[in-house]
């Protein structure tokens, strides 16, 4: 398991107000203990990408409203700030916003194999926070992720695995066993972790809209810089295994 510091060394920061009020902004119907996902087609505008002047390979970040970027124009998601970063380092790569508002691991399960056509080397994953929300059988989240983590690796790709937070309403049992799901599929797939996708921007007013859920433009920036360090040397990686030529030439 290769784990990513929490910002400062804090704790992920509690993110009951931020679950609830989502839950309440209607991105997901109300907990039932049972998986309501609607059932997704893929649709021209599902996935954004960001195609950078001379093309490459691809980074899919997969993910619910947060990656969607609700509420942010294309440009201003993490996403896209995460391309900008790549632009910037020289690094010949597609970041694609494979986000989609209220969706579950169950319903991201069903449109993985979708997100992954193409020559993704980059599996983002950050699922689960609306599995929380709904109080969904922990087992049930974790057996839909391991999927998806062998998914992308079956394919090739490399995986960083974005740790979430569930609401303390449901119990701190659960909540501790969610929040174990992450750091074992972490341990047991050798992925690299962020034990929290938020950390340094959930609860901090400045860095979200106004309905205190999801990151404005300047939090999406920061979980872009909060992703970077642990993306990086994947890159590096991937460029090492001729996926990636910006730094060797390559066409």
């Amino acid at each position: 398991m290769q784990a990513i510091p929490p910002v400062d060394g804090r704790a992920p920061h509690n993110c009951f107000l931020f679950l609830c009020l989502l839950l309440l902004s209607g991105c997901v119907p109300a907990a039932t203990g049972e998986d309501q996902h609607e059932a997704f087609e893929p649709t021209a505008g599902a996935q954004t990408e960001t195609v950078p002047p001379h093309g490459g390979f691809r980074i899919v970040a997969f993910g619910d409203s947060l990656t969607a970027g609700l509420g942010l124009s294309a440009e201003e998601a993490y996403p896209a700030r995460l391309q900008e970063r790549l632009d910037a380092a020289g690094y010949r790569a597609r970041v694609i916003n494979s986000g989609v508002s209220g969706e579950t691991t169950a319903g991201g399960l069903r449109r993985m194999d979708w997100a992954l056509e193409g020559d993704v080397q980059i599996l983002i994953l950050a699922l689960g926070g609306n599995d929380g929300l709904r109080g969904l059988p922990v087992d049930q989240m974790r057996d839909n992720l391991a999927r998806m983590i062998v998914a992308a690796r079956d394919g090739g790709a490399q995986v960083l695995l974005a740790g979430m937070e569930a609401p303390p309403n449901f119990g701190t049992d659960y909540a501790h066993r969610f929040r174990g799901v992450f750091e074992q599929l972490a341990a047991e797939f050798e992925v690299v972790f962020l034990p929290f996708l938020l950390e340094g921007v959930a609860g901090v007013a400045a860095l979200n809209q106004a309905d205190g859920i999801h990151p404005n433009a300047a939090g999406a920036g920061r979980v872009a810089a909060h992703i970077w360090p642990a993306l990086e040397p994947m890159l590096r990686a991937a460029q090492r295994s001729g996926a990636a030529g910006a730094h060797s030439g390559g066409s």
